[in-house]
């Protein structure tokens, strides 16, 4: 009798889902209730939340640049095979939940928000502001966060020793 052990595959697919759905309702919360370039102080000289479009990328990476137009279209490109990396790895190790794959998983829904900003309009909404004593953070949105910590999570991931895995009852030789 062999164990099937169930995929993973959709609950890692539905973080992914939450991901860009919590990104789309704030932005859209923002977009409706905060007019470009006000805020919201939620913990005073802490943090605020704004409201800002981000035509570049990371930290406003290119935004002024003298192809906006370039810009936007590099990064949807640099963003869809991300996006089809990221998807062909879920698929591949969406057997069970491990560390990588919740990471892989935050990144997709991440880049995925991101990715249908910069197509429908052009540029992304950030929207969270951080202040720690002196110094500002560059605003920032739920996609970001999602990748960010994604990111993390593989970095971490990578650094952590790597457990023995148990032999399979297939590849056991038996007497």
């Amino acid at each position: 009798m062999t164990l099937k052990i169930p995929r993973r595959l959709p609950w890692l697919l539905a973080i992914s889902a939450l991901i860009v759905l919590a990104d789309r309702l704030t932005k859209l919360w923002v977009a409706a209730h905060i007019e470009l370039g006000g805020a919201i102080p939620v913990i005073p000289r802490v943090l605020r939340i704004t409201h800002w479009t981000n035509e570049g990328a990371a930290f406003s990476m290119f935004a002024e640049s003298a192809s906006p137009h370039l810009v936007r279209w590099v990064l949807v490109a640099f963003a869809v095979v991300l996006l089809i990396a990221v998807l062909v790895a879920l698929v591949r190790l969406g057997d069970r939940f491990t560390r990588t794959t919740v990471a892989l998983a935050l990144v997709l829904g991440g880049a995925m928000g991101n990715v249908h900003d910069r197509i429908l309009y052009g540029s992304v909404v950030d929207f969270i502001e951080v202040h720690i004593f002196s110094y500002h953070w560059p605003d920032f949105n739920v996609a970001d966060s999602a990748i960010v910590t994604g990111a993390c999570l593989l970095l971490l991931d990578s650094l952590l020793p790597r457990r023995q895995a148990e032999p399979s009852p297939e590849t056991t030789v038996q007497p």
